[in-house]
């Protein structure tokens, strides 16, 4: 079974999204199909149809979450240090076309939100950035075409 990197911080956020989906939604969409059932004639009902929609998409998402969790492989990002960019590393770049300064964390899959500067391990920039250093040069083929980024720092935090 592959593990699954993730940070301290993106572990606890699964869990307890895990325990919100189990403990809170769950009882809420029974409810919700319970309330739906008294009704009547089920086969036109589209509250019901709704409910059990919503039903299968909250257990096909804890059924993820507890995958994922279960070959979750936990990384201190405290206990890292040095200038070499790996998972964990908060990279600062400074965009070569814009001059524009832009930092990035490289995290696991499930935690990776890049409007909060949190970047997948498995995205484009970060598979550039790692190994890399402090003023080292990237080229990333991003979607919108190619990138060139130059690293001005590297913290683990």
């Amino acid at each position: 079974m592959e593990k699954v990197p993730m940070t301290a911080e993106g572990h606890k956020a699964l869990v307890e999204e895990l325990k919100h989906r189990q403990q809170v939604e769950r009882q809420r969409i029974i409810q919700a199909i319970s309330e739906a059932r008294a009704h009547g004639d089920l086969s036109e009902n589209a509250e019901y149809h709704a409910a059990k929609e919503q039903q299968s998409l909250n257990e096909g998402r804890i059924a993820e979450l507890e995958d994922k969790l279960s070959r979750a492989e936990i990384i201190d990002i405290s206990k890292l240090s040095g200038t070499v960019i790996k998972f964990g590393a908060t990279v600062q770049l400074i965009d070569e076309d814009t001059e524009e300064p832009r930092t990035y964390k490289i995290v696991g899959d499930m935690e990776a939100d890049v409007k909060q500067g949190r970047v997948s391990i498995s995205s484009p920039i970060a598979r550039a950035l790692i190994g890399k250093t402090i003023g080292d040069n990237v080229e990333v083929n991003t979607p919108g075409g190619g990138k060139s980024y130059e690293i001005t720092g590297v913290k683990f935090i």
